[in-house]
């Protein structure tokens, strides 16, 4: 069920090859492993994606392919991931990052608007780009490590389930046929019962 509903969700294999960011790496990203998907490829892929969705730069995709191609996860999955950073959820994404870095510098939070353009990150980058790095960075291992987690534990799970599932089946299974088997010894049984008792003595006139 796990590998189903995560290649249901998947984005589609084609649509990611026509991404023209992604061409810079050229036939890497046509490697057949990083289009199949099992436990690891797809665990590493949530922490590759979520990792990649707090990089405050507009070629998160790119990082994401090339960390898949390193780490030889699923491709499709990591650069889909990095989409949870779009226009509408950047800011309070973003700002989350700040003001967790912030908060662990111990520096003021200031008010800020965020948005993901060069034109953003050379002008206004410059006034909380250590509290601002340093909270993507710490959001990014966070997240990307409870995507692990969770895909991982949830892979498990189902696998356990199944097996599970096969055993009770299997059960089921062989107590069904000793009972069938029961049964047809009884019938043998009563058979040769049958045919082994003496005929009744009849008297003569």
């Amino acid at each position: 069920m796990a590998k189903n509903t995560l290649k249901r969700y998947m984005p589609n294999p084609r649509k990611i090859r026509q991404i023209k960011s992604l061409q810079v790496l050229g036939d890497w990203v046509y490697q057949p492993n990083l289009w199949h998907i099992n436990r690891q490829s797809a665990s590493t892929a949530f922490f590759v994606g979520f990792f990649c969705a707090f990089i405050p730069l507009p070629t998160q995709m790119v990082f994401a392919a090339l960390f898949s191609v390193i780490l030889r996860c699923n491709l499709p999955l990591a650069v889909g991931l990095c989409w949870i950073t779009n226009p509408i959820t950047m800011p309070p994404i973003f700002y989350l990052a700040y003001k967790t870095g912030a908060t662990v510098m111990g520096v003021t939070v200031e008010a800020i608007e965020f948005e993901l353009s060069w034109n953003w990150i050379s002008h206004s980058l410059i006034l909380v780009w250590q509290p601002f790095l340093l909270g993507c960075l710490i959001c990014g291992i966070f997240f990307g490590s409870v995507g692990y987690l969770v895909i991982n534990t949830l892979w498990r799970w189902e696998a356990v389930r199944r097996w599970e599932a096969r055993a009770k089946n299997r059960r089921a299974h062989l107590q069904k046929t000793i009972h069938d088997v029961k049964l047809r010894q009884e019938e043998i049984l009563q058979r040769d019962a049958q045919d082994t008792t003496p005929p009744e003595n009849t008297s003569t006139q």
